[in-house]
């Protein structure tokens, strides 16, 4: 294989690009989407495998060719990344560029219009709303037997529409709302996620995780109130001290170095307030690739409880369906083994025939949580992919 880096000139939103067939990973304007399949690698090879590509870079310091996919919910999941054929990339500075493996010649933005159609939609749950009150009940209970420190329950729906969803025009919506968070779109999966699990630069990682949830109203006075409360709430933040507390240590090993925020701050986005904490450190050598580091944090305590593998055979007793990709991890890895991944939340898969969505959401559970809190808190989530899937 070769591939070839030109500056791109022109401007192109990369939402356009990705459409509603192709692959996107973006935050702020800085990412990557790409057209066709050049390949699809198993994740642990996906490295060396774009490292051997034989890459001309015409505008210097670009990553090259990179695979995109995501990584389902359970530890150790086998996936397989897409190396687009042609992949479009932005920076922060917003320089651009095109990468072509082997010649491709996919149209980058064609003048195709998402449609504005309105469609009747239905909502229904997957799992009956009893039958997750009680399993947030049993996840509590595990945690004041002393059997975990936190289990995170999840509940899945459906929204079914009359006609095929069009991707293109939710990628849009989402982008308009939800522009601060890590956007994507990957074999019919997508969403707009606010937590990252970690990237690598060189031998520089970050990581932000978040736990510990409230909602916003649109009142600036009333969610100012709520963030505060938020801070101040023991429940919040022993579920937010289980996640950095796993980040930490299992970052540790990788470092000569690791700093992380003394207290978490509010990370706000349109629907919701999350307590987040940053992590920030430099990798020791041999320095470990990214998708390294996703298979040691992935799933955080953020998305399956502490101690992990408690909580994950919790999850699978009393859930009553299978995760998927939810709660796993979304992003994409370099020649280099530099790149980025978020952690798959605010998300949804389409069926085949693109008539329906599966969405789901879910809260941490530890000694004091509520069950119908809880249910309120996945209500408020699901509200990210739901107004974007039926707004005309």
């Amino acid at each position: 294989m070769r591939a070839v880096t030109t500056p791109l000139d022109v401007d192109v939103d990369l939402n356009d690009v990705a459409r509603g067939d192709g692959t996107l990973f973006v935050r702020e304007g800085a990412g990557f989407a790409g057209r066709g399949e050049a390949a699809r690698v198993p994740i642990d090879e996906a490295a060396p495998f774009l490292a051997a590509i034989d890459h001309d870079d015409r505008v210097g310091t670009t990553p090259g060719p990179v695979a995109l996919e995501a990584l389902p919910f359970l530890p150790g999941s086998a996936a397989e990344l897409i190396v687009p054929s042609v992949l479009v990339g932005k920076d922060g500075t917003g320089r651009a560029w095109v990468t072509r493996i082997d010649d491709a010649d996919e149209p980058l933005a064609p003048d195709v219009e998402p449609s504005a159609q309105a469609a009747a939609y239905s909502i229904r749950p997957l799992v009956d709303v009893d039958h997750y009150l009680a399993a947030v009940a049993a996840g509590r209970d595990a945690v004041r037997d002393g059997r975990m420190d936190k289990a995170v329950i999840a509940r899945p729906i459906e929204v079914e529409s009359e006609v095929p969803i069009d991707l293109h025009a939710v990628l849009r919506r989402l982008k308009a709302t939800f522009g601060s968070t890590y956007r994507f779109s990957v074999d019919g999966f997508f969403g707009a996620s606010p937590e990252l699990l970690v990237a690598v630069e060189g031998d520089t990682v970050r990581a932000q995780p978040l736990a510990g949830t409230t909602r916003v109203t649109g009142d600036p006075e009333l969610d100012a109130l709520l963030a505060a409360e938020l801070q101040a709430s023991p429940k919040n933040r022993i579920e937010h001290r289980a996640a950095i507390e796993m980040v930490r240590d299992t970052l540790l090993p990788y470092c000569s170095y690791l700093d992380w925020s003394p207290e978490p701050s509010i990370v706000k986005v349109a629907n919701v307030q999350h307590l987040g904490s940053q992590a920030e450190g430099h990798l020791s050598r041999p320095t470990p690739t990214v998708v390294e580091l996703v298979r040691a944090l992935q799933p955080t305590p953020a998305v399956g409880g502490y101690p992990r593998d408690a909580a994950i055979d919790l999850i699978t007793a009393v859930e009553g369906f299978e995760r998927g990709v939810y709660g796993g991890a979304v992003g994409w890895v370099d020649g280099s083994g530099n790149g980025a991944w978020a952690v798959s939340l605010r998300c949804a898969e389409l069926s085949p025939d693109r008539r329906s969505a599966r969405l789901v959401a879910g809260g941490g559970i530890v000694a004091d949580s509520d069950p119908l809190s809880e249910l309120a808190e996945t209500q408020a989530k699901f509200q990210a992919m739901l107004s974007a899937l039926i707004r005309p």
